[in-house]
């Protein structure tokens, strides 16, 4: 099928790598897998990854009520802070309810004695390149800190979550910080029933030592007799999406820049707000340089500066990599930009338009 740029393509087959890995974690080590619907929901592709997942884990009411809809099986239902009319719609529909802090755990607690209940926890460790993402960051409003309050309100709940993590590829790091909780809150993960220890694990990434990480979450898991949660987001998916655009216009300012009919600001904002460059696949000659830029007014709306083996033209297609975890999600109209249709490569290779938007889905965003 030839596709009209700018478009995301999932590939499934790439996705199905992931997935493999996902379950061979929860085979040895007993661990279950919700998938972070914050990083990825894209729901076309949720036939496949539903049969490796165990449901899925939100940030607001309309992520969750987007997993028990499109996803289904358990539905982990997490908020920084909820309404009370949001806490009466997503005791409908979820399993499990995650407060942030004691105060909203008591004020709903007679709103939610039909679900189990959960709470985050802040043990002041992380792991992040990125101080916008360190959860332990100074001043942090994500999860309770103190202990003492924590065990006072013990009696009230079903499971803690601690999320720590961010893109942590570090084996070593993650034991440090899982034997550090354990013998900080020992007695709260005897009391409870389960444990999430959220996302921001990069096990997905090549060389990571999966065995030895899913031994380590098996052990956690049989010492405090708990059921473990994974919330899997990037490494659900990292690799298993592209942008595809296509050069507009090339121009020269000391260096020659091409222009795609893409836009960083609206279409990768992830790497924008993180100042950090797109992927694009490894060219085996890098022979010519250019800026590869995209199409809005933003003077900063750069994808970054690559080698290519031949010299680009008008009509070049550009596929930046990993362009499916907190890209699809954070997708805009900025500059009433044409939004990018979403593809989905299936497994036996046929390719699904699934999203095409227009002029009207511009309109009906803004009034």
């Amino acid at each position: 099928m030839k596709l009209k740029t700018p478009y995301y393509l999932i590939d499934e087959k790439k996705l199905l790598k992931n997935l493999k890995i996902i379950k061979k974690i929860k085979d040895v080590s007993g661990a279950k897998a919700v998938l972070a619907l914050k990083c990825f929901s894209t729901w076309s592709v949720f036939e496949l990854m539903k049969q490796y997942l165990d449901g899925t884990t939100s940030s607001s009411l309309y992520e969750a009520h987007l997993g028990y809809e499109k996803f289904g099986k358990e539905v982990h239902a997490y908020s920084v802070a909820y309404s009370k009319q949001e806490i009466e719609q997503v005791r409908e529909f979820a399993d499990k309810i995650i407060f942030n802090s004691i105060s909203q755990l008591k004020m709903f607690a007679g709103l939610t004695s039909k679900v189990s209940v959960g709470i985050r926890v802040n043990p002041q460790i992380s792991y992040s390149n990125f101080d916008l993402a360190d959860p332990a960051r100074e001043f942090s409003r994500l999860g309770v800190i103190k202990k003492k309050a924590l065990q006072e309100i013990s009696h009230l709940l079903k499971g803690l979550m601690f999320h720590f993590n961010c893109e942590n590829d570090n084996f070593p790091n993650f034991c440090l910080n899982l034997d550090y909780i354990s013998s900080k809150y020992g007695k709260l993960l005897t009391a409870v029933e389960w444990v999430s220890l959220g996302g921001g694990f990069y096990f997905t990434k090549a060389g990571y030592p999966v065995e030895k990480f899913a031994e380590k979450l098996k052990e956690f898991s049989q010492r405090f007799r708990v059921q473990v949660y994974l919330e899997p987001g990037e490494s659900a998916i990292t690799r298993a999406g592209q942008l595809v655009t296509t050069v507009l216009d090339i121009v020269r300012n000391k260096r020659d820049i091409a222009i795609v009919d893409a836009s960083i600001e609206a279409h990768m904002l992830d790497l924008l707000v993180y100042r950090i460059s797109a992927k694009i696949e490894p060219q085996i000659k890098k022979t010519y340089k250019y800026v590869i830029a995209g199409r809005s007014c933003l003077a900063g709306d750069i994808f970054g500066c690559y080698g290519f083996p031949q010299k680009l033209k008008i009509g070049s297609i550009i596929k930046f990599a990993d362009a499916a975890g907190y890209t699809m999600v954070k997708k805009n109209w900025f500059n009433g930009l044409q939004m990018p249709s979403i593809a989905v490569k299936r497994l036996n290779g046929t390719i699904d338009l699934v999203q095409k938007s227009e002029y009207k889905d511009f309109v009906n965003s803004l009034s």
